[in-house]
């Protein structure tokens, strides 16, 4: 979350909510590029987001 931190500290004041959310969102997919390692315990978490979101998945 620092990153978060550290990019919302760059920006000094925001107009809306919609663009504090729009360079959350910037930032996160920034960063997802960059992602390299595997996400833990991933395959336990996919099993339980197909069983609470039934219908939504498709696998």
């Amino acid at each position: 979350m620092t990153f978060l931190r550290k990019v919302l500290r760059n920006h000094r004041s925001f107009p809306t909510d919609e663009s504090v959310m729009k360079v959350i969102f910037l930032a996160i997919n920034n960063l997802s590029k960059k992602w390299t390692m595997p996400i833990r315990n991933w395959k336990s978490a996919l099993n339980r987001f197909v069983i609470e979101f039934e219908g939504r998945f498709s696998l």
